[in-house]
């Protein structure tokens, strides 16, 4: 895998890495609790990150950063239609500009499918990661 295949973005204002950071970590996939009387959380799983690489930003979906790390990866085309989702909302949001707009336009996953959780509600959410970037495990 190489950095042509992610879609790159540009930041508006150099400190709005740590807001599109945090901004992700809201979005993702969610997985109800087991308990039937509602007394945990539901879990949000973030499906992307913002990466930095050679003075260039990207927005990578947790499975490709396993795939630039050379490990074992399971992506698959709803992992990247998600990506895409995703990338065209922090657009949409004025939080990125989307380099390349052909990387992001297909293909596209329905709303349906991914979790936006409001900053007011994360509480109420236990969110997880899949890939921590810049630790080693």
């Amino acid at each position: 895998m190489d950095l042509e295949s992610l879609v790159e973005v540009t930041l508006n204002q150099s400190d709005d890495f740590l807001k599109v950071a945090e901004t992700l970590s809201r979005i993702g996939v969610s997985s109800k609790p087991q308990t039937s009387d509602g007394s945990e959380k539901p879990t949000l799983y973030q499906s992307c990150h913002i990466l930095h690489k050679r003075g260039k930003y990207y927005i990578v979906h947790f499975k490709e950063m396993f795939k630039l790390d050379g490990k074992p990866s399971s992506l698959n085309e709803s992992d990247i239609a998600r990506r895409n989702t995703i990338a065209n909302l922090l657009e949409e949001w004025g939080l990125v500009k989307i380099v390349n707009k052909t990387a992001s336009a297909e293909p596209k996953a329905p709303m349906s499918q991914i979790k936006v959780v409001s900053h007011k509600d994360k509480g109420n959410y236990n969110l997880m990661t899949k890939y921590s970037i810049g630790r080693k495990k």
